[in-house]
């Protein structure tokens, strides 16, 4: 059974960092496409960042040059480094995984398994 944990999260001031980690359960040898998304109260899920089973990736307009995804395969771990954090990052972020190989997408509905979330709260 697939399971996708979170971890990393915390309260920071604003200008901080924090590196968020998705630990993934119950497959190996196999490189989905993963994704990080967020979900503030009364706010859709939005799409954070992606990445391939290339290493190519795409990121949020909001989040560009502040956030870096990754992934280590060896550790079935996704990672999220989130630099220069603002307020407007405050949400609960999500892991999600892909089980096709056909676009490197920020659409929630194109995501199979998600993880619990791991709350970020930036305050100023």
């Amino acid at each position: 059974q697939v399971q996708l944990v979170e971890s990393g999260g915390g309260s920071v001031q604003a200008g901080g960092s924090l590196r968020l980690s998705c630990a993934a359960y119950g497959y190996i040898g196999s490189r989905f496409y993963m994704s990080w998304f967020r979900q503030a109260p009364g706010k859709g899920r939005e799409g954070v960042a992606s990445i391939d089973n290339d290493g190519a990736t795409r990121y949020a307009d909001s989040v560009k040059g502040r956030f870096t995804i990754s992934r280590d395969d060896a550790k079935n771990t996704l990672y999220l480094q989130m630099n220069s954090l603002k307020p407007e990052d405050t949400s609960m972020y999500y892991c999600a995984r892909k089980d096709d190989y056909v676009g490197l997408t920020l659409r929630p509905d194109a995501y199979s398994y998600w993880g619990q979330g791991t709350q970020v709260t930036v305050s100023s």
